[in-house]
């Protein structure tokens, strides 16, 4: 199917949607229909962007925000990498419920069989399909299953799966078959078990191995609900899988498949909490307001119309890849300790949850994306994942940096989650328990916390090198005790401490613990000293001090993570004009990086359109990488040495060149990892960024080259005193993408930035745009 028909689908089948403007502190779980305005966000999203890169938690599109339930057809199913929905395999190898970071489960196919075929079909049932016959939104997939000449359509709640299958008028008999035990992308799913409990009714479990990352099995219950009745539940000895077998009158089968990682009773709870009635439609149509909720917080005018759905998929991008755990109810899994058990999470007076607990990859560079985004347009999601993460502190004593199946997996490197709640709490999202939440990152920046572990390093923590950093002032590299865990790279583990150091010397200022803040902002200075000045690099050291021979800046992962030293050398968000002073001042700074950048123009700032082609000789020698976090904050680098000019004319070149394409083919160019690029690509086009990740005392946002003519955001009220904060960019255009004049609330201000508490007042910042800079 070709973008133009894609697209076309998108806008004749849904026709316009209605819009519900909520504002609460928990994402809401409301299935019913409210008329507002017309503007329908989610005909803008193409959710079929770089599917052709797809990885397991990447694509979605039967689910809600950050749902539970993940619900979407599976064409690749083996490994975390190259698997889930892939748009160049022709094949559908069944719906599977939960695409999530390093998790996954019940997977179910319907079928029809014949005397021939039943005997064979649990090997054998896999089918083709055609994009012709395909509509992808956000909230709802539909799809003809070529071999059974079944039409599916798939939609779901916060925590329940929703299918509705036509099945073809024939002698056939009609099944569904529930695929339990099978490899299914990042886990092996097995011990899956299928009993009946009604003529209408089942339910089950099955259970996630453990993974490289996730070091724990998990176990994920579910309760399935047909409006038909079930002829027989067929197990198949080898396989262990099950085939359920239908009412052959009825060609029009709804399925409800509720699920829980605590039990099949709550299972069956949030069923009937959030799905109660059999109405498709209107569950379908619940999806796309709760979707166009979201999106419609950011309303743009303006570009090009590719422009525009560019940045609603960004935009919807952010919103998901995040999953909730915790049931109805409030009981959730906790893996934290040595055994298994059910946790609670605390109530309203209403009886719901006060926030939600969440499935999560890792906040490693979410500094620059998730906490400038969600802090400010959703800061009813920055208060429910900050709760979460220190729920996780409550249950097992550290703050997770990327937690999956209820427990940690120490994914990527350092204490990526202290900028996160320093931010939430600078900008006055979370406002109870600080000294608790100080303590318990505080915790996680020394020995045995979560900084001194290297990626996915469970049993120990000497891969993080810690205790050399705080010795020596740096990490070597290598480590001289060995392997433990991956990206053990001491260069670039040592700016990452120095940088998450600062952050929490911020908040050790804001609650008076004066000696902590000295101590903490000593230690930040410790990316000094894995700067060669003599070289002009970051450059990795042993553990005698000696400096890394035959060193090549360009060569990727040679002691920097995911990375070359070109690139990571500006990893040094807290103190630009420190790292400045080391290459001999703004001036040298500022040549050397749009040295950079000009040549990293060349290969259009990436390393290469996929995260498996970073490490390609012809792509990982690039100088600046926009397709990986390491140094996705370089283009704003400028405006901290006084040249916003270059911040505006890099930063537009990378949102329109690298953000800018609409096909399966390529998106991201590079590792997405839940949102963190989406959230960048949309920072990047409304012309705000935050160099220190909003994390001193009233952050500050640098002002860049806005793409779009007018971008409104809508205040959450709940957290923020104003209704609406825009930009308009005044006779903006391709050519025209400097800033000649910038005015706040008719105030001209001299300054490329605006403060927190100026912009949560709401208000109108304009910028008066040319074709050439000032200076």
């Amino acid at each position: 199917m070709t973008l133009a028909n894609t697209l076309k689908y998108s806008v004749v089948l849904l026709g316009i949607s209605i819009l519900f403007f909520g504002s609460c502190k928990k994402q809401p779980d409301n299935n019913e229909v409210i008329d507002s305005q017309e503007i329908d966000y989610t005909a803008k999203v193409y959710p079929l962007l770089d599917t052709e890169n797809s990885r397991w938690f990447y694509f979605s599109s039967a689910s809600r925000p950050f749902g539970m339930v993940n619900l979407s057809p599976d064409t690749q199913i083996g490994g975390a990498w190259g698997s889930g929905y892939r748009y160049k395999t022709d094949t559908i190898k069944g719906f599977s419920h939960i695409h999530a970071w390093q998790m996954s489960g019940i997977s179910v196919m319907p079928v029809t069989i014949n005397d021939q075929t039943k005997e064979g079909i649990f090997n054998d049932f896999y089918s083709k399909f055609s994009h012709d016959n395909e509509v992808v939104i956000p909230g709802y997939h539909k799809v003809e299953l070529e071999r059974y000449q079944i039409e599916a359509q798939l939609s779901s709640t916060k925590r329940v799966g929703f299918h509705q299958y036509i099945f073809p008028e024939n002698e056939e008999e009609k099944a569904v078959l529930f695929n339990l035990n099978t490899l299914l992308g990042p886990s092996k799913n097995i011990d899956g078990f299928l009993e009946q409990n009604s003529e209408n009714e089942l339910s089950g479990k099955v259970t996630m191995e453990p993974t490289h990352r996730r070091p724990k099995p998990m176990t994920v219950y579910f309760k399935v609900q047909l409006n038909t009745k079930i002829t027989s539940v067929n197990k198949d000895d080898s396989t262990g899988n099950y085939l359920v077998v239908l009412d052959e009158n009825n060609s029009d089968v709804l399925m409800k498949v509720g699920i829980s990682y605590t039990s099949v009773a709550n299972a069956e709870l949030n069923i009937t909490t959030e799905l109660p009635n059999w109405k498709f439609d209107n569950i379908r149509s619940a999806a796309k307001q709760e979707w166009n909720s979201l999106l419609g917080k950011i309303d743009v005018k303006g570009g090009s119309d590719q422009d525009q759905r560019r940045f609603y998929t960004d935009l919807w991008h952010a919103l998901q890849g995040r999953r909730i755990i915790n049931d109805v109810n409030g009981a959730y899994p906790d893996n934290t300790g040595k055994t298994f058990r059910i946790g609670q999470l605390p109530l309203d007076e209403k009886g719901n949850p006060k926030f939600n607990h969440y499935n999560s990859d890792s906040f490693w560079g979410a500094q620059w994306t998730l906490n400038t985004l969600w802090g400010l347009a959703y800061p009813e999601i920055m208060y429910e994942f900050s709760n979460s993460l220190m729920q996780y502190y409550k249950d097992g004593g550290l703050v997770p940096r990327g937690p999956s199946g209820g427990n940690y997996t120490y994914v990527m490197t350092g204490a990526t989650s202290t900028p996160f709640l320093v931010s939430a709490i600078q900008k006055g999202i979370l406002v109870d328990e600080l000294e608790t939440v100080y303590q318990a990152l505080k915790k996680n920046h020394e020995a045995s916390g979560i900084m001194g572990k290297a990626g996915y390093e469970h049993t120990t923590d000497i891969g993080g090198g810690l205790q050399y950093y705080m010795n020596d002032g740096y990490v070597p590299y290598p480590i001289p005790e060995g392997k433990f865990g991956s990206h053990q790279d001491g260069a670039s583990l040592t700016m990452e401490y120095a940088y998450q150091d600062w952050t929490l010397a911020q908040l050790a200022k804001k609650l008076g613990h004066s000696e902590d803040y000295d101590y903490f902002l000593k230690r930040s200075e410790n990316y000094k000293n894995v700067y060669d000045v003599e070289i002009g690099w970051m450059r990795p050291k042993d553990v005698k001090g000696e400096w890394k021979v035959d060193y090549d800046p360009y060569q990727a992962e040679n002691g920097f993570i995911e990375s070359n030293g070109a690139q990571s050398t500006w990893f040094v968000p807290h103190d630009i004009k420190g790292l400045a002073n080391l290459m001999g001042g703004k001036n040298a700074a500022i040549k050397k990086l749009n040295e950079q950048f000009t040549t990293a123009a060349k290969l259009n700032f990436t390393a290469g359109t996929s995260h498996s082609a970073e490490l390609h000789p012809e792509y990982s020698r690039i100088p600046i990488n926009f397709g990986n976090q390491p140094s996705i904050q370089t283009a704003f680098i400028f405006n901290e040495l006084g040249r916003p000019d270059l911040t505006q004319y890099w930063s537009r070149s990378v949102a329109t060149s690298v953000f800018g394409g609409l096909s399966p083919s390529t998106g991201y160019n590079g590792d997405e990892d839940q949102g963190l690029m989406g959230s960048l690509a949309v920072l990047l086009k409304i012309g705000l960024f935050q160099m220190n990740g909003g994390t001193e005392a009233n952050p500050e946002y640098q002002i860049g080259s806005p793409i779009f003519d007018e971008v409104t955001i809508k205040l959450n009220k709940d957290f923020y005193n104003g209704d609406l904060f825009t930009i308009k960019a005044n006779n903006n255009s391709d050519a025209n993408f400097y800033i000649s004049e910038t005015e706040f609330n008719g105030t001209s201000i001299k300054a490329n930035s605006l403060r927190h508490e100026d912009i949560v007042k709401g208000g109108e910042l304009n910028l008066n745009m040319v074709s050439k800079p000032l200076n």
